[in-house]
């Protein structure tokens, strides 16, 4: 799924913002060992470009392992909850509103290009080239996403079934030609990992990042609460102890 200007997307998950940054997953540290293994980039001491960096999650993931970065989104409020939760804004984290599409990075300027849960929105051609832009030689591209695993758990595919029913918009995998976004048809991939992982989470917080998907922030406020309702009460009856046990997957290509 495609959409753009840089800007207009922004809009989107700016309507979503508190939920995301409250919702959302990490990701497992096997996905930074698998990262550093294929790109041959040492993560302490690199820069970083981080497109798509929404309110940071991938950001300060990064910035922990000893990159400095910078953090792009098209997206003001969910910029200003990336600077709000990156240390006081120090000088390792670097926020700038933009489009990765025409990323505002110097050129040869970058060690590691990232998209976390974000290259799908942007232009396969344009992003790509401007990735290629800003890394200096023996640079790379990481991308990855975080993705439920619905084959694993019975309970979790009546869910994504559930919304493939309800919502207009929702692209998951209750939807038959749904996949990974074809990244690896647009550089040179040099790796691929699939990485199993299990999200522990009460129900709460996991309604928290069903309300961060942009399949969500389509709706009008009144019809994503009451969708969230039901999916409230199916959770409770089946989980009536308030806590969700949820497959995960990352996947990750990682280009040179």
């Amino acid at each position: 799924m495609n959409i753009g200007p840089g800007r207009e997307l922004g809009g989107v998950f700016d309507r979503v913002a508190d939920a995301y940054d409250a919702g959302r997953p990490g990701y497992p540290d096997e996905t930074y060992r698998a990262v550093r293994e294929l790109s041959g980039v040492d993560l302490d001491g690199a820069t970083a470009v981080d497109v798509g960096a929404g309110t940071g999650i991938l950001t300060r993931a990064l910035r922990a392992r000893g990159a400095r970065v910078v953090a792009v989104d098209p997206g003001a409020e969910m910029l200003a909850r990336l600077s709000a939760r990156s240390d006081g804004g120090r000088p390792e984290v670097v926020a700038v509103q933009g489009d990765g599409n025409a990323l505002p990075v110097a050129d040869g300027s970058a060690d590691l290009v990232t998209y976390g849960q974000s290259w799908h929105w942007l232009d396969p051609a344009a992003s790509i080239a401007e990735a290629r832009r800003v890394l200096r030689p023996g640079g790379a591209i990481a991308a990855c996403w975080n993705l439920r695993h619905a084959g694993q758990a019975d309970w979790l595919a009546a869910y994504e079934a559930r919304l493939a029913e309800e919502v207009p918009a929702y692209w998951g995998p209750a939807v038959e030609e749904w996949a990974v976004p074809p990244i690896a048809a647009a550089f040179e991939v040099v790796g691929e990992r699939w990485i199993p992982w299990t999200r522990l989470i009460g129900i709460e917080q996991f309604l928290l990042d069903l309300r961060s998907h942009s399949y969500m922030a389509a709706l009008s406020p009144e019809a994503a609460d009451a969708l969230v309702e039901r999916q409230r009460a199916e959770l409770r009856r089946e989980f009536p102890e308030g806590v969700l046990s949820v497959p995960m997957r990352v996947y990750l290509a990682v280009g040179r």
